[in-house]
């Protein structure tokens, strides 16, 4: 937990209460920019001057103003008009916001692993009172990022601004960020050790730092992977790179922002490990002609144009290395689509790529209260050995067999109207999905189920959980959220025949001679 202050609250919730107060009229969409670059300059401030005063004590002084001497140890260099300390002298000026941008400008073109990472001209855009701006940068002061290096500070206070920024701009927004119990689910199943790990529509960062945090509980090293991923939005690309950036994570997200299916950055790329959040049901995504005969489809049907679900499926697909595991989230509706979506899944379960299906609970997003699927999606299923830390671990043959998980009951209160996952709960999963990787397992009504392969041909292919575990005190054929989307169409055509009855009755009110005026709309 980040430092605490004299009210024992943690600094990352102090924080965020003073910089909320001082947003004013700024959107959320854009205030985040504001201060997650401001978070973004302390740190690098903090780190570059705990540098210079190391060189200071080794007698280098004279290499104090030279950037080499920094960049060789993972420390940005600043110049002085860049750094803290200068600009809280300054931060009552009028013209700090273009103080601000210019440090960050300067910041940005002096390091070359910060391109295209750093807000670009917000603070003299968004025209910011300059009162509320030096409010904010004595708030953001308090951070000390290099207080206890055992502490990820500054860690801890963006990926909790990052998800309360997420919180804030709400359902339809808010995609930059997946939340933290469904990122940990993933990591912890698919166990990211060593290798080649890779995102394809990467927000910012979270399953990147998620993966470190795994391969550091276990004490490896996080030399050891490469990092690889894109994102879409300019200034969702620029905050993945100061999240990354801020953990001394090394990662390459491409020369640019850009579309992983139109402009895909890294076309070569075989990945040991993927992990992805891509968005749900994207709507003509390409054109009538365009990607018809892209290599990452080969040997599948082209994916319908109308979604883009299977695009995100057959691009992860075709980046797998040779014994490479995805753990990736989709819309429920990719689990029993038909038409061109019915081939390509068929074909993956022919060709055992898929080894687990988990249905979520619902109002894990921000974004979107609907029910999602997370899939597990193994190149080798295989007998296989993998060293993770110290343990050795040893799997049998999966070839022929899909788990089938149903967490829909799993899940504690988080924010009022959603949900997360308990340390608990991902134990559980995580712990039966090994087990079941392992040896074979009992299958338990309401919670999990192995189907062979001959199981999954005879429901014609469909990866709907509910069609294979049994259910003790529900109906096992119910697929809830089809269930869901049933009753609001029936309640909607209530809703049609009141306001027609109401018709009616005034027709008849009128008929008899009653001067009698119904409102149809808001009775």
């Amino acid at each position: 937990m980040a430092k605490k202050n004299g009210n024992d609250k943690p600094i990352e919730v102090t924080l965020w209460d003073a910089a909320n107060k001082l947003r004013g009229s700024v959107e959320p969409a854009e205030y985040k920019h504001v201060v997650l670059g401001l978070i973004f300059l302390k740190f690098a401030s903090d780190k570059f001057e705990e540098h210079r005063a190391r060189l200071i004590a080794e007698g280098k002084e004279k290499y104090i103003e030279m950037a080499d001497f920094y960049n060789m140890n993972n420390v940005f260099f600043l110049e002085e008009t860049s750094r803290w300390n200068y600009l809280i002298k300054k931060s009552k000026q009028n013209d700090i916001a273009l103080l601000i941008d210019t440090a960050l400008h300067t910041i940005e073109k002096n390091n070359k692993a910060l391109k295209g990472a750093l807000p670009d001209n917000y603070f003299s855009r968004l025209g910011l009172d300059v009162t509320k701006l030096a409010s904010l940068l004595d708030t953001i002061n308090d951070i000390d990022t290099t207080r206890d290096p055992k502490q990820d500070v500054v860690g801890k206070v963006y990926e909790y601004f990052l998800s309360k920024f997420a919180l804030a701009e709400g359902k339809g927004k808010g995609e930059f960020y997946t939340p933290k119990s469904i990122v940990n689910l993933i990591a912890e199943m698919i166990e990211p050790y060593k290798g080649i790990i890779y995102d394809p529509a990467c927000g910012s960062g979270g399953m990147f730092v998620q993966s470190v945090r795994f391969i550091e509980a276990h004490h490896g090293n996080k030399k050891e992977v490469s990092i690889y991923g894109q994102e879409y939005t300019n200034t969702t690309y620029k905050l993945a790179k100061m999240n990354l950036a801020i953990r001394g994570i090394s990662a390459n997200l491409g020369e640019k922002a850009a579309n992983t299916f139109l402009d895909d950055q890294h076309k070569d790329l075989k990945a040991d490990f993927i992990m992805a959040n891509p968005p749900f049901n994207q709507k003509d995504w390409r054109s009538e002609n365009e990607l018809i005969d892209d290599p990452r489809w080969r040997g599948y049907d082209v994916p319908p144009k109308s979604n883009a679900n299977y695009g995100w499926i057959l691009n992860m697909v075709s980046k797998l290395s040779d014994n490479g595991v995805a753990g990736f989230i989709l819309a429920n509706g990719a689990l029993s689509g038909g038409g061109d979506e019915y081939k390509i899944r068929r074909k993956l379960i022919e060709n055992n790529l898929v080894e687990a299906i988990l249905v979520l609970p619902r109002n894990l997003f921000y974004t979107t209260d609907i029910s999602v699927t997370l899939w597990i999606v193994n190149k080798n299923k295989k007998v296989q050995t993998r060293k993770i830390g110290d343990e050795t671990r040893n799997y049998r043959n999966r070839e022929k067999e899909i788990l089938f998980m149903d967490l829909r009951q799993m899940g504690i209160p988080f924010e009022k109207k959603y949900t997360q996952f308990s340390d608990d709960d991902i134990q559980k999963v995580v712990s039966t999905y090994h087990q079941w990787q392992n040896k074979e397992i009992e299958n338990i009504p309401e919670f999990c189920y192995t189907a062979s392969f001959d199981e999954v041909a005879k429901k014609d292919f469909s990866l709907v959980p509910s069609k294979y575990i049994e259910f003790v005190n529900r109906d096992e054929n119910i697929d809830f959220d089809e269930k869901m989307q049933t009753l609001q169409s029936e309640f909607a055509d209530l809703l049609k025949e009141e306001a027609q009855s109401k018709k009616d009755l005034l027709s008849v009110f009128k008929a008899l001679g009653f001067p009698i005026h119904l409102d149809l709309n808001n009775e």
